[in-house]
């Protein structure tokens, strides 16, 4: 008999790399005739499933929604009665094994993991953001770098309008995090705490969270889908969110300032400050827009270095990996997840997050740097990636947790 796993998020399309990872996670399993099921929220751009006829209704809080439809949601956004039905619903159709977590916050709510709780199914959850701990996700607000609720009093999240700037937002998230955390919603109904970093299980250590709920499990990607390109190129290339925390504004000053080539791949709510940024005459920094696929992979080739110019607390950047499995070297900036993932000065190097100098000198080390000394540097960090961020690294790791919960391999 198969085993079933329940993998739950918000979204069941790739809207962002926990979504990949979510679908990813999912083929690993099919791909050893297990049964998975998602459970996720309707949306318009959803991949087809043939369950989503429990999918929860769509929660979306930018959506212009009538004011006794704003209520509902906000209720919703603080425990979803209406997800937690159609999940039971889901369960007495067909029973998982174990169930695997994702991004599920306001959307469908942790009402779903009591359920599961009082159904007596192992369940996990994989920590892509630092919500369980910063209600704003990021630890991350206008000022830089914020860890103020940390002990306890979630309403700085009020005081700082962490949530898109707006008052009420900010609010209703801050009861929502302080109901959850009143009510054990996350630390009582999860058996485990999946980071794919060592500095969000510290983190989260940090916070509060026990040791022994928490388990380090890396990410990883199909090297064997990637083309490496040792030869070093003539430009520097970002390519991710056109978003505040991503510290592009520090990575474009530096630019101009290093007199250096850089190619900005991307789009976000950012990119029109960012292009007010470029002298009009700069014929050195290029924006390409949103790129993916083999127009993106020919980019990190013919680069090079990429550079991770971020400003907050990065979990485990894929694009480190991708970066690696192209065979180039990486600046990375000396925060998060990033350092655990950079050996400095062997496959790429750190610059404190958010200076401008310390990253011009990145910049320019590895543009005078002999193309010889560029192509050991990305033939370490394939090297580096291809023998650690593995799937049979994460496979492993993660089978060895479902057993531990009791689920039986055949």
């Amino acid at each position: 008999m198969k085993n079933t796993l329940l993998s739950l998020n918000t979204y069941h399309y790739r809207r962002g790399g926990s979504d990949a990872v979510f679908f990813d996670h999912q083929k690993l399993f099919q791909d050893m005739h297990w049964n998975t099921i998602p459970f996720t929220m309707h949306h318009a751009k959803n991949e087809p499933s043939e369950w989503d006829t429990y999918f929860a209704d769509e929660l979306e809080f930018g959506n212009d929604y009538s004011l006794p439809k704003k209520l509902i949601m906000a209720g919703k956004v603080i425990y979803s009665w209406e997800a937690r039905a159609k999940l039971k619903k889901l369960i007495q159709h067909i029973r998982p094994n174990i169930a695997h977590a994702h991004c599920i916050y306001h959307h469908l709510s942790p009402s779903v993991l009591s359920l599961l709780k009082e159904e007596n199914i192992p369940t996990v959850m994989t920590a892509h953001d630092l919500k369980i701990a910063c209600p704003a996700y990021k630890m991350l607000n206008k000022n830089g770098i914020c860890e103020q609720c940390k002990q306890g009093n979630l309403f700085h999240v009020v005081k700082n309008r962490c949530i898109h700037n707006s008052f009420m937002t900010s609010f209703l998230v801050a009861v929502e995090s302080t109901t959850h955390k009143l009510l054990g919603l996350y630390k009582n109904n999860l058996d485990m705490i999946i980071t794919p970093s060592q500095f969000y299980r510290d983190k989260l250590i940090e916070w509060g969270w026990a040791p022994d709920k928490l388990i380090y499990i890396p990410n990883f990607i199909h090297f064997e889908t990637y083309t490496p390109h040792f030869k070093a190129g003539d430009y520097f290339l970002y390519f991710g969110r056109l978003a505040p925390e991503k510290g592009v504004d520090t990575l474009i000053k530096a630019a101009l300032k290093a007199g250096v080539k850089l190619k900005l791949a991307g789009t976000g709510p950012y990119e029109q400050q960012l292009r007010k940024m470029v002298p009009a005459d700069c014929n050195t920094i290029e924006f390409l827009g949103f790129c993916s696929g083999n127009a993106l992979w020919s980019l990190i080739q013919q680069a090079r270095a990429v550079v991770l110019p971020s400003q907050w607390y990065e979990n485990a950047p894929i694009s480190v990996l991708e970066a690696y499995a192209c065979g180039k070297p990486v600046i990375g900036a000396r925060i998060g997840g990033i350092p655990e993932m950079l050996k400095n000065s062997e496959t790429g190097l750190l610059f404190e997050a958010g200076n401008v100098d310390a990253l011009i000198t990145q910049l320019q080390t590895l543009q005078s740097m002999p193309d010889r000394h560029l192509v050991e540097m990305g033939q370490s960090g394939y090297h580096f990636a291809t023998n650690t961020f593995t799937v049979n690294r994460y496979l492993e790791s993660m089978c060895d947790l479902y057993r531990s919960l009791g689920v039986q391999f055949s």
